[in-house]
């Protein structure tokens, strides 16, 4: 069974070594290509874009692709819409891989947004000391507001995305843990921390972090489900999909 899986995630990554010792599998991972150095998986790997919704369903018809994941980053909204075009026009079966949202605990002081716009807003005029963990694609509506300080932390160097005086970029990758998190607030006296809500375990901990040291978080929001997609939140649940699917006439 030639599976596509779109990816760029945790989730992706371990549904391709799930996948990689079953015979009855014929997965290809695909990358946008947006981090040079990615974790390598035990699956065939290609990098790059597919040209849009046309390209896409002539790729799924070229490779004989029978089923499609898109485990893409829950922010990835264009890629997922043309994924579920594509497999619309085509007739390829789709399945959305999505870890479940963060939710707010007792303790946490959320504003919750739903643009990078509207939380550049949440802001306020004051100066205040930011850690900016949004992805290095989503900085430059922060430049409208450069009264901050901005700790920026990015797997990829910033470059020229955040235009504004007073910016401190780190490279690193998650996971990461608690007591690390708290500590860096700390010393960069952070007094607000903006991130999407991504979900999962590997950058939660900045959440407890700012909980513990009763800092206040903005929280962009998920775009919405798409209509008509069936989703799963695991790896686990995305291979007995594909078991169900095994075998059936494409």
């Amino acid at each position: 069974m030639r599976i596509l899986i779109l990816g760029g995630t945790t989730e992706a990554s371990a549904l391709a070594r799930l996948l990689s010792g079953r015979s009855e599998f014929s997965p290809v991972l695909s990358m946008a290509g947006r981090t040079s150095e990615p974790r390598p998986v035990p699956v065939p790997t290609r990098i790059g874009g597919f040209g849009g919704v046309d390209g896409l369903a002539c790729f799924l018809l070229q490779e004989r692709i029978e089923a499609v994941i898109d485990a893409t980053h829950p922010f990835a909204a264009v890629m997922s819409r043309n994924a579920a075009e594509a497999c619309a026009r085509v007739h390829v079966p789709l399945l959305a891989l999505r870890r479940p949202p963060w939710i707010p605990q007792a303790g946490d002081r959320w504003t919750e947004v739903n643009s990078m716009e509207e939380a550049v807003d949440a802001l306020g005029d004051e100066p205040r000391r930011v850690f900016l963990t949004v992805g290095r694609l989503e900085l430059p509506p922060f430049a409208d507001a450069p009264q901050h300080t901005y700790l920026v932390r990015t797997i990829e160097p910033i470059g020229d995305a955040l235009p504004v005086p007073n910016v401190i970029a780190i490279q690193d990758r998650a996971p990461f843990n608690e007591a690390a998190e708290r500590a860096l607030m700390e010393r960069e006296q952070i007094e607000v921390v903006v991130t999407k809500n991504s979900g999962g375990a590997a950058t939660y901990p900045k959440i407890v972090a700012a909980r513990a040291l009763g800092l206040p978080v903005i929280v962009v929001a998920r775009p919405q489900k798409l209509r008509g997609v069936e989703e799963v939140a695991s790896a686990d649940a995305a291979l007995e999909w594909l078991e169900r699917y095994h075998g059936r006439t494409p």
